[in-house]
């Protein structure tokens, strides 16, 4: 991403070093597992996100830092208390803080993470962006808890699993944006543009997951880890509501009990692949992406404008 580097690389740098600033704690402890994440952190695409919404909406400020921030924070928190939800060892590669320090630590580390980031708020009356983020935490709650509801029955159709990805996944990167661009402009319509725009994005960025369970672009042989987690995504949703009746029952009597027998999900992924699953997804993620393009086409053609395409390029044409 050499434009998106170029346009905010030094936003960048700054940032990484007033996030560690945020973070750090006078618990040895808690200092202690501060630096665990912030040595194991991820690309932070959010962050990216945040900046680049500033850099078209206006301009990046101090309340720009704090939005990324903020997002990066509740982010984080959300990951960690996921993983003790899903009783995960890893993440990205390295063992999980609950895998290392059990799921007590593990909890108070989100809700310390998920505190730093509401006073880092209030503490300097960005009550708006605050507002923007919560929203997102709710949502992004809902999505989960919808999720688990409907995987008993796994009676999810396109609508509800849209429902779902919206809320889930989507709802931070739409922050993350309204945020972003809130800072810049302390405009509700603007921040709202933005939002939607984060929205479409977040959407395909999810789809583009949904995808690789089924060994797309090029990432090796499918894994599956969604069928054996008896997650109904976009590609297996497809493939059932254009099944006939009996081969549809058979694909959930496997998705509901045989889904650690990595023959019979072998045969689910098979079916979706054949049943034409895998391009309707892709098509999805595709519109999602145009459709947040075409938000973004409102702002003038700046290097901003030109570095936000890029990096909706990157994350829907990630390879990983």
């Amino acid at each position: 991403m050499e434009l998106v580097n170029k346009v905010i690389g030094t936003e960048l740098s700054l940032f990484e070093k007033k996030f560690t600033e945020s973070v750090k704690s006078t618990n040895p402890l808690l200092d202690r597992i501060m630096r665990f994440i912030i040595k194991r952190k991820g690309k932070q695409m959010r962050p990216m996100f945040v900046f680049l919404s500033a850099k078209i909406a206006g301009g990046i400020n101090d309340a720009s830092y704090r939005a990324a921030a903020l997002i990066e924070l509740l982010h984080t928190a959300t990951l960690v208390h996921d993983d003790v939800v899903d009783d995960a060892m890893k993440r990205r590669g390295f063992f999980s803080i609950n895998a290392l320090w059990k799921n007590k630590i593990a909890v108070l580390v989100g809700d310390y993470l998920l505190s730093k980031g509401l006073l880092l708020s209030i503490d300097n009356g960005d009550y708006k962006i605050l507002h923007i983020t919560s929203r997102a935490v709710k949502e992004m709650s809902e999505g989960e808890l919808l999720q688990m509801e409907k995987a008993r029955k796994l009676d999810i159709d396109e609508s509800i699993y849209f429902d779902i990805i919206r809320a889930k996944t989507a709802s931070l990167l739409a922050s993350a944006c309204a945020a972003g661009a809130f800072s810049a402009a302390a405009d509700e319509n603007v921040s709202e543009t933005f939002r939607l725009f984060g929205e479409k994005v977040g959407i395909a960025f999810q789809i583009k997951d949904d995808l690789f369970d089924y060994g797309q672009d090029n990432i090796g042989k499918p894994t599956g880890i969604d069928i054996k987690e008896k997650k109904m995504t976009l590609p297996l949703i497809y493939a059932l509501q254009h099944a006939d009746a009996a081969t549809k029952r058979r694909i959930i009597y496997t998705v509901k009990n045989n889904s650690t027998d990595k023959k019979k999900v072998n045969e689910v992924i098979s079916y979706v692949q054949q049943s034409g699953g895998i391009d309707y997804a892709a098509q999805k993620m595709q519109q999602y992406k145009e459709e947040a393009l075409v938000i973004l086409q409102k702002y003038p053609d700046t290097p901003a404008r030109q570095a936000m395409r890029e990096l909706v390029n990157y994350v829907i044409d990630r390879k990983y």
